[in-house]
């Protein structure tokens, strides 16, 4: 396929090259990955052994090649090898989601509360940092990226909330046809089971179970109530007619448990024989003929292999680690490339990826009803517990 064909997120950011929003010693691994044609962050010994083992380079072949399991990539792997003549390849450059070396679920991912211990961890976490930012008072901002099966959709806080209508009919507008919201709408009804049934916004068979959170705690309804007060109208469906207001949100958990896409879409499909899936490894190049990806290069346990595609390479890294791997491949701004002595594929410049940031905004209660002795560790023990044997309680949800 044609370079312009290579799938997924992967807004090519001169910033990355430029060093821009990546912290000093970020910037510095990602010059030398790109002097030596790898990707992201590797140890020197790793690398080392790559090169050594450059020379025997295992060989595969597939009908299609997914880079990265996540939010996308699960699903990908999922609808493609739904035709059985075709063989998939899912590489993942962190683990399964699962407790080591068991087939039982990793508490710190699919429990809804845990949720703070893999942002502040890098074992299933890309754990991205920006330069200081010139107009945030020179802040480093923390900009958290899954590194595990499910990507992202394992680590963020499992609110299912949908783009307004009006910006996908901006998108027509602007020239994207076929994605304004009318054409957009049946497909993210045909992904979800939502716990209060189908309707015409809603979907009730799709594999994305979305339930409706449940807290209702006096501080949850006393926000609601002063947010109305203060002329900001209540909606009880933030995906249906009315989305802008206040009220419940909708949630990617099912049974009190995260449903990322790695359980709606990839551990379904996991039994089938013409999906095979790899993790912990790290795909360092894409390899072309000419302009046409027909494989990719990747280190597993130090040892560098090669797969190729037949019909497609597919890149679902997400919008940081698409694009890098693009570039460090020849794809991007090519007067950056050049000064990187990277051979230009194709000149694709790309910039002005944007991110929503988030803000906490604490207040201090005039009466003793907030969940503070919820982190006591008695308390924890005891919430904890009931997860664990009956996915319930505070941890189970916490909207």
């Amino acid at each position: 396929m044609d370079t312009g064909k290579v799938y997924g997120q992967w807004t090519c950011l001169q910033m990355l090259l430029a060093g821009r929003m990546i912290s000093p010693d970020r910037r510095n691994i990602l010059e030398k990955q790109m002097d030596t044609g790898g990707a992201n962050s590797e140890s020197a010994s790793d690398t080392a052994s790559a090169r050594t083992a450059e020379g025997l380079a295992t060989r595969s072949r597939n009908h299609y090649v997914i880079v990265g399991a996540g939010s996308a990539g699960c699903v990908l792997a999922n609808r493609l090898s739904e035709n059985v003549d075709d063989s998939v390849l899912l590489l993942e450059a962190g683990p399964k989601d699962l407790l080591l070396n068991s087939t039982r679920l990793s508490w710190k991912i699919h429990m809804p509360a845990a949720l703070v211990y893999n942002l502040c961890d890098d074992k299933y976490n890309w754990f991205y940092h920006t330069r200081p930012q010139k107009h945030m008072d020179g802040r480093v901002m923390y900009w958290p990226r899954g590194r595990v099966w499910g990507g992202s959709s394992s680590l963020n806080a499992m609110v299912y909330i949908r783009g307004h209508a009006e910006d996908y009919n901006r998108w027509q507008r602007e020239g994207a046809d076929g994605w304004d919201y009318d054409h957009c709408l049946p497909y993210f009804r045909k992904a979800q089971t939502h716990e209060l049934g189908a309707n015409q916004y809603r979907g009730g068979s799709g594999p994305l179970h979305v339930s409706r959170g449940k807290t209702n705690h006096p501080l949850h309804c006393a926000f609601i109530e002063a947010g109305q007060q203060a002329g900001y109208p209540f909606t009880d469906d933030m995906n249906g007619y009315q989305q802008e207001g206040l009220g419940w949100m909708d949630m990617t958990i099912y049974k009190g448990k995260r449903w990322s896409t790695a359980s709606a879409y990839l551990r379904p499909a996991l039994s089938r024989p013409n999906l095979k899936t790899e993790v912990r490894c790290l795909t360092t190049k894409i390899l072309f003929e000419g302009t046409k990806a027909v494989g990719v290069e990747y280190l597993q346990k130090g040892e560098r292999k090669k797969v190729y595609a037949d019909k497609e390479v597919i890149l679902s890294g997400g919008a940081i680690n698409s694009p890098q791997l693009l570039m460090l491949s020849g794809v991007g701004n090519g007067d950056d490339l050049k000064k990187l002595d990277i051979p230009v594929v194709s000149h694709l410049p790309g910039s002005n990826l944007q991110d929503h940031l988030e803000l906490y905004v604490q207040q201090e209660c005039i009466q003793p009803i907030t969940l503070y002795k919820a982190q006591k560790p008695f308390h924890m023990i005891k919430i904890g517990l009931e997860w664990l044997l009956k996915y319930t309680g505070i941890a189970a949800g916490w909207v």
